[in-house]
């Protein structure tokens, strides 16, 4: 379903609350939104259950949908959520340096080698959200990285490999299963999509490939190819890593969907079936709300309640893998700000980073702006990356300030109330602004998934661009 104005959606907020209220207001103090603590109910103290690692899919219109959970869901009860909640962040900070580290490795190279990523720049243990897909006949759930290329699950027989919930994969009972040769073109994109180069093996000359991460994680295999399906729709030969020397997703899921721009990444190789068209609508973190991940550029079958506004992607050849967006403009609860950073360069947006990192010009007119308008509630201290907090656990309910984003053309990302505080305490005594500041004003921004939150964002790889919309997210 397209866009309809007269239609409310449902809000599932992450972290406080498995319901809340949420309402449009505007004072003098610019525009707002309500965040209601009313009625709250923590879900984060379930049962483990291991069918929830089995997600479902349809085909509509042409299009393929695959429910799209946060790995939590499916995670064993949290004994200290506090300090999941702290580690988190902790995680996410050393994921956005290697990412830094990454880009900056890459322009101080030569014009030939700036294709050539280093490394991944991604830390395994906080990529968030799962889907199921069907890879020679078996089910396997899999963690969707838009900062990753190559797909990867564990294979037998294994050399070393972490706890699973799944069988692992087991190329010697797929009948359609092949091993890729090291002398072949998938072998010799390996650099584009590793960091790394193909090298031939010991196994009829297989093509061995390295995926080394930012946090110490890595996958090393051969590379194979087998049958992959999506919903319904069946993609043949789709080249993938058969990793036999694993380690660091410690049981979340079966391997990693790369989603992200490079030759071997799973949305080339599906080109001619989906024109180059990927969305996603991020469910909220630890609630019991799926999300869901569209392959196809059919609109119709989004439930977005505002219509998709559309910006550029940039092309350069130094952020090859990436997707850039050029960032023109941001306002606070109305309030348009001011930066000479806007419209001088791009800004990331990536499904594994948690919190958005802005410049520090940027950063400091959004917080200045804020505060402003968000008065009369206690201060809690800073914590990690974040450092506007609040101390919120006296109040049912409180107006926040709405956050819009602007790019290029027409592109506006209006961030959802549920991506704008982070809650490092359980019972909001410790509140902060989800936002934080990069060290240097050249650090290229990153748009991550907490702000994300309750939106399409549309990816299309063919004409160039991508898309916002307002949408509560669920798989129905």
């Amino acid at each position: 379903m397209a866009f309809c104005p007269s239609l409310v959606f449902p809000l599932f907020l992450l972290l406080v609350s498995s319901y809340t209220h949420k309402v449009y207001s505007y004072s003098t103090y610019g525009e707002k939104e309500l965040l209601s603590f009313k009625n709250h109910q923590w879900t984060h103290n379930k049962a483990y259950n291991q069918t929830c690692f089995t997600q479902k899919s349809r085909t509509e219109n042409g299009a393929t949908i695959l429910e799209m959970k946060h790995r939590d869901f499916c995670s064993r009860p949290i004994n200290n959520w506090n300090q999941k909640l702290q580690k988190r962040l902790i995680d996410d900070d050393i994921r956005v340096k290697s990412i830094q580290s990454r880009i900056k490795n890459i322009v101080s190279t030569t014009q030939t080698e700036t294709q050539v990523p280093i490394t991944s720049g991604i830390k395994l243990e906080i990529l968030n959200y799962i889907v199921t897909v069907t890879l020679g006949g078996r089910n396997l759930t899999v963690i969707v990285d838009t900062g990753s290329d190559l797909t990867w699950v564990q294979c037998q027989p294994c050399k070393l490999c972490y706890t699973q919930p799944e069988p692992l994969f087991n190329p010697l009972i797929s009948p359609s299963y092949q091993l890729v040769n090291c002398s072949s073109h998938a072998c010799n994109s390996l650099q584009f999509a590793t960091g790394n180069f193909g090298s031939c093996g010991g196994n009829a000359n297989a093509c061995n490939y390295v995926v080394t991460y930012g946090d110490g994680s890595y996958t090393r295999g051969e590379l194979g190819k087998d049958n992959l399906v999506l919903g319904n729709t069946q993609i043949g030969d789709f080249v993938f890593g058969c990793g036999q020397n694993n380690k660091g997703l410690f049981g979340a899921a079966s391997g990693l969907m790369g989603l992200g721009r490079s030759e071997l990444s799973l949305i080339s190789q599906t080109f001619e079936k989906f024109s180059g068209v990927f969305s996603y609508c991020l469910p909220d973190t630890d609630s019991l709300t799926s999300g869901s991940l569209i392959f196809g550029n059919d609109s119709t079958i989004y439930e977005n309640s505002t219509p998709i506004s559309y910006t550029r992607l940039l092309q350069n050849p130094q952020f090859y893998s990436f997707y850039v967006l050029n960032l023109t403009g941001t306002s606070i609860g109305g309030v348009d700000l001011q930066s000479p950073r806007f419209g001088q360069g791009g800004i990331l947006i990536d499904s594994g980073t948690v919190i958005s990192r802005l410049p520090p010009s940027i950063y400091k007119a959004i917080k200045n702006e804020f505060l402003k308008q968000f008065t009369g509630y206690p201060t809690a201290p800073s914590f990690s990356i974040l450092d506007t907090c609040f101390n919120l656990s006296a109040y049912e309910e409180v107006n926040i300030p709405t956050l819009k984003m602007k790019f290029e053309g027409n592109g506006e990302l209006s961030v959802d109330v549920a991506g704008m505080f982070y809650f490092v305490k359980r019972d909001a005594s410790q509140v902060c602004l989800a936002l934080a500041s990069l060290l240097y004003e050249d650090e290229i921004g990153i748009i991550g998934n907490y702000q994300q939150r309750n939106t399409r964002v549309v990816y299309d790889t063919k004409d160039m661009k991508l898309g916002f919309a307002k949408e509560s997210c669920t798989f129905s």
